[in-house]
């Protein structure tokens, strides 16, 4: 409507002034007026001109005057173009928001439609756990009445608890009757022991003599340094041989003349050259060469062995697996001191010549190994180390462990 308006308004303003114009043309032609020193035609084309231009520029300055958007578009026209273009890029910065945001509708629909599924599943899981709990339900009124049973039991079994404690009563009695017995027939057994040792002991002195040590049994051993002059060496080696004397005085129980010890000579200065040219130390072990009887000569053998180190302090010695079955720790423990005798023989330690053995284990660790074997049902592993930096001469002083084995 308000363009229909500013039409018509041009329309009424433009004749207006058409009018206007055609009057004082009409007049200047009829007047033969002139402007400027014109002719009158001339001056009527003049007034023609200007009245178009002012038809024109009125026209345009009503319209103006008049809207605001003919003003916008005349003078405003720059900025409304700025004004565009913010618009436009506005509306692109918006597209690319909407765009971003569609997609992270898109993933938000694909976490519902996990969330959905996550939820089917936990009610799937919570109506498992309803039934579940249904059971344990029944379950527990079948502990309750069985409980019920049970105490009904007890109360049975108080009653014949009782009656044995009359029982236990009448058995301390007679435990102390057969106490005293025991004590009687313990000493008689031990008045018996006593007697049979001292047969055992006749007879083996009727049949062997007073044998203190037997044939290869060590009198005394110890390290000597190899390198050292023949002199320095003889030394050393007296040393053991006057500490043999003395473990053969003590065994016996004679003076030291009756214990004097004996030496090949050739074969002493043979293991002081030995000795004195090696680069290493040496063992040096005085042993029996005969079992040795009261009233016999001491003779005497010298054996050398290189010394070197076999187990460091905590070093690994043997280990083995066992099956048991109750009370078979003995055997077990039997078993396995042989399995580390023999893997340290192997391994360089020297054993015992009459015992065959290598080293000590102390006896309350013992003691323990075997109550705790007899503790336990199944496989075990038993694993032995040095206890201490261990040379080939030994003794080897172990630490056992004790373990489950698959």
């Amino acid at each position: 409507m308000q363009g229909i308006y500013l039409i018509a308004v041009m329309v009424i303003v433009g004749g207006v002034i058409a009018f206007v114009g055609d009057k004082i043309g009409t007049k200047i032609g009829k007047k033969r007026l002139s402007m400027f020193g014109l002719r009158p035609r001339h001056t009527s084309m003049i007034v023609t001109v200007i009245t178009g231009s002012l038809i024109t520029g009125l026209s345009i300055g009503t319209m103006a005057f008049v809207s605001k958007d003919v003003r916008t578009a005349l003078f405003g026209m720059e900025e409304l173009n700025a004004v565009m273009a913010a618009t436009k890029k506005n509306l692109e910065d918006v597209t690319s928001e909407l765009f971003v945001l569609n997609d992270e509708y898109k993933k938000s629909d694909v976490a519902l439609a996990e969330s959905k599924k996550e939820v089917s599943a936990l009610k799937s899981e919570q109506e498992e756990l309803t039934a579940e709990s249904e059971r344990l339900k029944e379950g527990n009124e079948q502990l309750a009445a069985e409980k019920d049973a049970l105490t009904a039991q007890n109360e049975n079994l108080a009653g014949a608890n009782a009656e044995l404690e009359s029982n236990n009563s009448q058995l301390k009695e007679f435990n102390l009757t057969l106490t005293a017995d025991n004590e009687k027939l313990s000493a008689d057994k031990a008045e018996l022991e006593e007697h049979t040792k001292n047969l055992r002991e006749g007879l083996i002195a009727m049949r062997e003599g007073d044998i203190a040590f037997r044939a290869g049994e060590v009198l005394s051993a110890g390290v000597l340094s190899g390198g050292r002059s023949l002199e320095e060496t003889t030394d050393d080696i007296n040393r053991l041989i006057e500490t043999a004397s003395r473990n053969i005085v003590e065994r016996f129980g004679v003076d030291n003349e009756e214990s004097a010890v004996w030496v090949y000579q050739p074969e002493m200065q043979e293991i002081i050259e030995k000795i004195s040219s090696s680069s290493q130390d040496m063992i040096l072990r005085v042993t029996a060469a005969g079992n040795l009887v009261r009233g016999e000569p001491v003779r005497t053998k010298l054996n050398i062995f290189p010394n070197n180190k076999i187990y460091d302090k905590n070093g690994f010695v043997f280990s083995g697996k066992y099956e048991v079955n109750g009370g078979n720790s003995e055997k077990i423990l039997r078993e396995f001191l042989s399995g580390v005798n023999h893997a340290a023989v192997e391994k360089g330690i020297l054993p015992d010549p009459i015992t065959g053995t290598i080293g000590s284990m102390n006896a309350d660790q013992l003691y323990e190994i075997a109550d705790a074997i007899d503790a336990t049902h199944g496989k075990i592993q038993l694993t032995a180390y040095a206890k201490e930096i261990t040379s080939s001469i030994g003794p080897l002083r172990l630490t056992v462990k004790l373990s489950r084995a698959e």
